[in-house]
């Protein structure tokens, strides 16, 4: 009489040991991953809120006869647009310089993650030689990854 011999239930402590390597490694790689993604998403609003007063400012230089506006980007935005600085929870300030145009939007403090809070993006106006405009994002204190690409 031959002895029948069990079959083997559950799994070794190889196998385990394994599959807990994987999901470390893709731990170690996807969470970062997912915070970079996470600040990109929260910098939407200040990307958003900056192209509302380059679309302003653009209209501003057109109608003038090429000077930039020399007002407020807060009364800007709220007299053209309709849009209160106050209802962007994400930005701080947010300003034009009246000599080039340039726009500078800070972060403000404590309102997306301590890597961008307090930084600014910069957009400059490149003029064409028929006054067309196109904005182009600036060099600043932001980290690279979360400047825009375009």
């Amino acid at each position: 009489m031959l002895r029948k011999m069990k079959a083997q239930k559950g799994f070794t402590l190889i196998e385990l040991l394994i599959v807990i390597a994987i999901i470390g490694i893709l731990a170690a790689i996807a969470i970062p991953m997912y915070k970079t993604q996470t600040i990109k998403a929260k910098m939407t609003e200040v990307t958003n809120a900056m192209s509302t007063v380059a679309s302003a400012v653009a209209a501003y230089y057109q109608e003038t006869g090429g000077s930039w506006p020399d007002c407020s980007t807060t009364a800007l935005v709220q007299s053209s647009l309709g849009v209160a600085l106050t209802a962007l929870t994400r930005v701080g300030s947010i300003g034009v310089a009246v000599a080039d145009g340039q726009i500078t939007a800070t972060i403000a403090a404590a309102s997306i993650d301590s890597t961008v809070n307090g930084s600014s993006l910069v957009m400059s106006p490149i003029v064409a030689a028929d006054s067309s405009i196109r904005w182009e994002w600036s060099l600043t204190d932001m980290p690279p990854a979360y400047i825009p690409k375009r």
